[in-house]
Parts: structure tokens; sequence; C-alpha cells
């Protein structure tokens, strides 16, 4: 699929078909993700697979209910290592830049897995401790999103988006 195809097509999908993700577009999605940008090539975010029914389930509750990370085939849980980033770049790097490389990891997983012919849905509304606990993290990540992934069940509609005037400005200097 063509870069700007999957943009426009990308969607957050939040129900699945009973299928598994094939293991060669999970490979292709990971292996998308470990080339993105990271602040100072550090890379300070790890990935987390979860495939494990009771382990889905408790990322779920711990998302404040939202079943439908329960119910996906795989879920990818990103998480900040704000220790590596700050060895190089000091409170900077482990209050944003760490926050940022695992953001903009999930971001090529959700594209990526949009090109593959997959859903996802980002979920960021979550108690972090309460996943923090659920996968056993060590004190030194911190989890910044949640992403279900597999067959949509269904095509999800666009949704609105402000224009770009709403968005956009321009330095005033020509």
């Amino acid at each position: 699929m063509e870069f700007h195809e999957a943009i426009e097509k990308r969607r957050s999908v939040r129900t699945f078909q009973e299928k598994d993700v094939p293991k060669d577009k999970l490979d292709r999605i990971l292996k998308a993700v470990l080339s993105c940008p990271t602040a100072g090539n550090l890379q300070a975010f790890k990935i987390k697979v979860i495939r494990d029914t009771e382990l889905k389930q408790a990322l779920a509750d711990a998302a404040l209910g939202q079943t439908f990370i329960a119910d996906a085939p795989v879920v990818l849980v990103f998480s900040a290592c704000p220790h590596a980033s700050s060895s190089r770049y000091g409170n900077r790097g482990r209050e944003l830049y760490a926050i940022q490389d695992a953001t903009i990891a999930t971001t090529f997983a959700h594209l990526t897995a949009v090109a593959e012919g997959l859903g996802s849905c980002w979920v960021g509304a979550f108690d972090p401790d309460a996943v923090t606990r659920a996968l056993d993290l060590p004190k030194n990540q911190v989890p910044v999103s949640i992403l279900p992934l597999g067959i949509p069940e269904r095509e999800v509609g666009k949704t609105s988006r402000k224009p770009s005037k709403d968005m956009v400005s321009y330095d005033t200097k020509q």
C-alpha cells in the first residue's frame, strides 16, 4: 500500500475477527517500528507483544474497561525508557524525549498495521500502574500506549476533522 493511502485509510478499529494476526504481518509491523526515528538514536522505548488471554483482559481492565483490547488477537504495549534518554539529555530526555520515542514507535505500528490490512486502535486512557503490574514491567519503563491489533470485523467510517485553517498557522514573514 502506498504511504499516503495508508494514512488516508487509517481508522480506530475496535472490533476484530476471531482470526489470528499472521506472523509475517506482525513481523513487518515490528520491523517498521524498530526503524522509527528516536531522539539521539537512543531508542528509548520497549514493546511487549501480548497474546495471552488473561493478560489482554488485565490490560482491558487497566484501560478503564475498554473490552475490545481483550478481544484483539494481539496487543502491543509501548513503554518509554526515561533513564535511557536522560543519560544523554537530562530532564528533557526523561520527561519528553523518551515519551516521544514511544509515541513515534506506536505511530509506525499503527500505520504499518493499516498497510498490512489490519486494524488497530491507539489506547492512551489507562492506569499506568495497573498496566505495569499486569505486565510486570521493570521500574525503569513507563507504559505510554496500548495498541490492539487484528483483522477488522467491519469497515470503519471516516471521522470528521477540523479544517486546516483551524489547525495550521503560518509565520507572517514572507
